[in-house]
């Protein structure tokens, strides 16, 4: 468990499950927007174990999609192992409102009512992933087996690579 700064959900739901995790706080830059890559950078992290975490609407439902930030989502094979036919990101007002979290802080953890969750095959290549903890500026480091029993989320092959 880690210990020394606010807690968030996320971090209040790990600590309840008794999950090993490690607190990564960095400065926010208010004017950026690619947040996973920020993170990345601040932390001196590789962007491939850095995850982003999207929420896609698969045919109207909401689900969470959890992928390297040196990645893009497939929203096709996300549908399909939705076993839906369309998928689409959410509304950036209903991403808040159904996780509970602000765009760049938005963790896969701890959300206001826990989503279907999707987490991208390459989780397994790394000891540890690094996910938002639920605020701007703030990362948590966990084994990916850890993310999968904390989130209740699932193992698919839902990512691509970023074109060059």
């Amino acid at each position: 468990m880690a210990t020394g700064h606010a807690a968030t959900a996320a971090t209040i739901e790990l600590t309840r499950l008794g999950v090993a995790f490690t607190m990564h706080p960095y400065a926010h830059d208010p004017a950026e927007r690619s947040f996973g890559d920020e993170a990345a950078r601040a932390l001196g992290l590789s962007p491939d174990e850095v995850f982003k975490t999207l929420v896609v609407m698969v045919d109207d439902a909401p689900t969470v999609a959890v992928l390297p930030v040196s990645a893009r989502l497939d929203m096709k094979a996300l549908a399909a192992c939705c076993g839906g036919r369309r998928a689409e990101l959410a509304d950036l007002a209903l991403a808040q409102r159904l996780t509970g979290y602000v765009i760049g802080g938005i963790s896969p953890i701890g959300q206001k009512r826990q989503l279907p969750t999707l987490i991208d095959e390459q989780a397994w290549l790394h000891d540890v992933v690094y996910v938002s903890g639920g605020k701007r500026g703030l990362d948590i480091g966990l084994a990916p087996a850890d993310l999968i029993r904390a989130t209740s989320g699932t193992i698919a092959a839902i990512a691509r690579a970023e074109p060059s």
